[in-house]
């Protein structure tokens, strides 16, 4: 957990080296306005309360029941996301929830099933948010980050719609080399750990097979993938309220699109939290909005205060509210287990 608390001041470097290297400050950051940094902040959070609303939907629809409170469960999605804020990749937050789930109860083939139909979601939803994105890109001009663009989300979802397919027909295992892997460094464990790895794929597998072998999974998967259509939408939001600070309105399209195309740079594996590579994507690709014919006007430098406001205002408003969620389940998960250690002395 150590390390990822680092990466909240790790993700702050990026905007030292801005400063250092352009003329934007601090005070250009402000200028911005309180009123518009603060309508994003609450866009950006608003988008991972839909998150978190969609996973409750998930469990409700797909586990038959729900496993918790409505605010625990979305409580526990927040602190997932923590994990995913300080990941590369924005990878990681599913075993959280995978955890939480199987403790309340739910078998880990059935909790990984719920991860996995929130990672198809959240992939089918930025691939074609990205792929429209891109081929903009190219149109107006900006091939460089158009084709960027489509390389980077094209791989991802071709491996998430093979393996959705293959997990479909046959059984996933253990990769070999992860199994020699585990065998070597874990020793006397690996057995037990590769058995129950493979045992929760198992159980994927064969909710994969349930769920795909009938209808019911649309309409429940329908319903997510427009939630998180409706969390990308908060998203686009968040940037169009401080680029309408410069007094040039984007609209809302463009706004849509130009963080698609920074969450698809984002994703690749290079960077805690996609830090430095988001406010890259999303300069890359508004510097060829040439549907705003004032944009141009405006100084590169202005630009870049802009971003680097909208960036602390989606990532690290919301990397501390997923902080606290994230805490706070640690604490109930500690004090559960002072609780029966407390129980257990009385029996005795």
């Amino acid at each position: 957990m150590n390390w990822r608390i680092a990466a909240i001041p790790a993700s702050i470097v990026p905007f030292i080296i801005m400063f250092l290297t352009t003329k934007v400050s601090p005070q250009d950051i402000f200028s911005v306005g309180i009123i518009p940094f603060a309508a994003s902040a609450v866009a950006a959070v608003a988008r991972v309360m839909l998150q978190a609303y969609r996973f409750k939907y998930f469990v409700r629809k797909f586990i038959g029941y729900d496993v918790s409170s409505a605010g625990k469960t979305m409580a526990a999605r927040l602190a997932g996301e923590f994990v995913t804020y300080t990941t590369p990749s924005y990878v990681g937050g599913e075993f959280v929830r995978i955890a939480w789930l199987s403790k309340n109860g739910v078998p880990t083939g059935k909790a990984a099933w719920i991860a996995t139909m929130e990672i198809i979601a959240d992939v089918f939803a930025v691939t074609i948010l990205s792929f429209i994105a891109g081929a903009l890109a190219i149109f107006r001009g900006g091939t460089a980050i158009g084709i960027t663009v489509l390389v980077v989300a094209l791989p991802t979802f071709a491996f998430w719609l093979i393996l959705i397919l293959y997990s479909a027909k046959r059984n996933l295992q253990v990769p070999k080399f992860i199994d020699r892997l585990a065998r070597r460094f874990v020793k006397d464990k690996a057995d037990k750990y590769l058995t129950q790895a493979n045992k929760a794929l198992e159980d994927l597998c064969s909710m994969s097979r349930e769920n795909f072998s009938s209808s019911k999974i649309i309409a429940p998967f329908a319903v997510g993938l427009g939630i998180t259509f409706a969390s990308f939408l908060a998203y686009g939001i968040s940037f169009m309220v401080l680029a309408d600070s410069v007094r040039v309105g984007i609209g809302m399209f463009d706004s849509l699109m130009a963080v698609a195309a920074s969450n698809a740079i984002a994703n690749l594996p290079v960077t805690i939290g996609g830090s430095g590579l988001a406010e890259l994507g999303i300069w890359a690709y508004i510097s060829n909005l040439s549907s705003v014919p004032d944009f141009s006007m405006i100084t590169a430098d202005y630009k870049l205060s802009v971003i680097i406001a909208w960036r602390i205002a989606t990532y690290h408003v919301p990397l501390v509210i997923t902080w606290i969620a994230l805490m706070k389940l640690a604490i109930g998960k500690n004090t559960a287990v002072v609780s029966t250690d407390r129980e257990k002395r009385k029996e005795d």
